[in-house]
């Protein structure tokens, strides 16, 4: 990559007309007449009648019911900030997700502020303006417009977004003049934490959290609608997996990773998280992300990947595949009980029931299948009550998803676990059974294998939908689907 000017400090925070030059950069300096030549010349290319972004009605109705939850406050919420991976290079960006739900924007630096007024807050949306061309700051700056990609104008921005937009690099002096209660979402950007330092309390800022992670508990159309296209995306993100089992075989889980991600970034934004490709006893790690093992015929392959949107939903799916597309005696025993265990907790997940009993009816039925092999000592009530059967299936049976694979995780307990279900909420049921390698209380034919079926369901008026019903579940279904895919 080019690396002759970008400086090592962020653009907002350089002097107005100096550019800090890298160190071993091969040009010492800019002349006077490259300067000049570089400020004029260019086309305007600012774009006009831009129709608001999809959720823009969206975001603003979740905006009003924010302000009506905190009268009389001032609330901050920050996009974030660049994160560095190495010496000059950063991550990817992706903005938090208090930010993105708020205002459908994207990108770094980003701060939207709600102003109390008499009746109600002002939002303004504070981003980084396009870089200026004046100052040589889109061509000399390592986030200048020449680096790193055009950045909307902040009129361009109002129009997409439904907000007035403002320069975010006045912000931080206006913070540190404020007046009045404030609530900050942490952790995102430390440059606004230090100018409210003094105005801000750990408490009131953990109530904002709180709140709003529990407002994405209910879906709207418009979160249901790109949880769909998450879903589609990656059952066919799945399908191109299948295809290519061959070529993982030559190679590693790397290939599977790989693959999936080549869906996730065409069609959508990126993965969600981290896609686990757990060939052999890797499918007994519950997050086995280095997918640097090996892929072999006779196998399971438990694969657990996710699509994100562009609008930054999720997601989350998981199949336990025969990699020569055939299940073994033992394999398809403890798949059909994952199987059947899924079953009774998806049946269990519908509106005025409790979060907690799908995760209940999917664990009796595992607990009865060990008994019922005799690596646990009944009755199976007992075995409940205990806790004994999380030794083979270890985390709980499911979990919010939206925006956050692991979403409304700041919920209070008695609002997400200690909850009830309500109609728009979307939740993973996934159960699992895993027998380590290395566990000497079970038969030695069961050592080594890890299953796990994820679906992403809907919670509607009369019941459920399995969003990701496009994917088979059963058994006979899952070889049919992959003999079918192999040709």
């Amino acid at each position: 990559m080019a690396d002759e000017l970008t400086p090592e400090t962020p653009e907002e925070e350089q002097p107005k007309k100096t550019h800090k030059q890298r160190k071993n950069g091969l040009y010492p300096g800019v002349s006077d007449e490259l300067a000049e030549s570089m400020r004029t010349g260019w086309a305007d290319t600012e774009l006009h009648g831009l129709e608001p972004i999809a959720q823009a009605a969206h975001t603003a109705a979740r905006r009003a019911a924010l302000s009506a939850r905190f009268p009389g406050d001032r609330l901050v919420i920050p996009a974030g900030r660049l994160k560095t991976r190495s010496n000059d290079t950063e991550y990817p960006f992706r903005a938090s997700t208090e930010y993105a739900y708020l205002t459908g924007d994207q990108t770094e630096n980003g701060v939207l502020v709600l102003e109390p007024t008499v009746d109600g807050h002002t939002a303004t949306v504070y981003l980084l303006p396009r870089s200026d061309r004046e100052n040589g700051e889109f061509w000399l700056s390592g986030q200048g417009e020449l680096w790193v990609g055009r950045r909307h104008s902040l009129t361009e921005a109002e129009q997409l977004l439904g907000i007035p937009a403002k320069d975010v690099r006045k912000l931080a002096d206006e913070l540190t003049e404020a007046t009045g209660p404030v609530r900050n979402v942490r952790g995102h950007d430390s440059v606004i934490e230090s100018a409210l330092t003094d105005k801000v309390t750990k408490e009131l800022d953990e109530e904002l959290r709180v709140y709003l992670s529990e407002a994405r508990a209910v879906k709207d159309e418009f979160e249901i609608g790109e949880l769909q296209k998450a879903v589609d995306s990656t059952v066919r993100g799945f399908e191109d997996v299948v295809k290519v089992l061959d070529k993982a075989e030559a190679t590693s889980e790397r290939y599977i990773e790989g693959t999936f991600f080549l869906r996730a970034r065409v069609e959508g934004n990126d993965v969600g998280y981290g896609s686990i490709c757990a060939a052999g006893a890797h499918a007994c790690t519950l997050h086995w992300v280095r997918n640097d093992g090996a892929v072999r015929s006779g196998d399971l392959l438990l694969l657990d990947a996710g699509v994100e949107t562009h609008s930054l939903y999720t997601a989350d799916v998981t199949r336990t595949l025969p990699i020569n597309g055939r299940y073994t005696e033992i394999q398809r025993k403890i798949y059909d009980a994952v199987y059947e265990s899924q079953e009774a907790g998806i049946a269990a997940v519908k509106p005025g029931a409790k979060f907690r009993d799908f995760h209940d009816a999917s664990q009796h039925v595992l607990a009865e299948k060990l008994v019922e092999w005799g690596l646990l000592e009944g009755p199976v009530e007992r075995v409940l009550e205990l806790g004994l059967q999380r030794r083979w299936t270890l985390h709980g049976t499911g979990h919010m998803l939206g925006m956050d694979v692991h979403d409304c995780a700041a919920a209070r307990t008695e609002a997400y676990v200690d909850g009830t279900l309500e109609p728009g909420m979307c939740l993973t049921v996934e159960p699992g059974l895993y027998f380590q390698a290395d566990d000497l209380t079970v038969p030695e034919e069961y050592r080594g294998i890890g299953v796990r079926i994820e679906d992403d369901i809907l919670v509607t008026e009369d019941g459920n939908r399995n969003l990701s019903a496009g994917l088979p579940r059963t058994s006979d279904e899952v070889e049919a689907w992959m003999a079918r895919l192999k040709g």
